[in-house]
């Protein structure tokens, strides 16, 4: 009867500890897939259109306005 018991127990206690990791590990891809989510499709189209902005003003601009130093730079790297 004390073995039973104690499988009981020991069943018992392992159940708690699984449902404990498989709560967390279920937080922590939430909140994983939750900051994917907010940076896809919220981020990235705003950095989108101001990376497509910065290049279509610096068209509409013309030529670029860099220092002999900067270009020098450029040519050697």
């Amino acid at each position: 009867m004390g073995a039973l018991l104690t499988f009981l127990a020991v069943g018992l206690v392992t159940l708690i500890a699984a449902g404990i990791v498989l709560s967390v590990l279920g937080v922590v891809f939430s909140l994983t897939f939750g900051l994917a989510h907010f940076l896809l499709f919220r981020v990235a189209p705003i950095m989108l259109v101001g990376w497509l902005a910065l290049k279509l003003f610096d068209r509409l601009r013309g030529n670029r306005q860099i220092s002999a130093a900067d270009q020098k730079w450029l040519d050697e790297g």
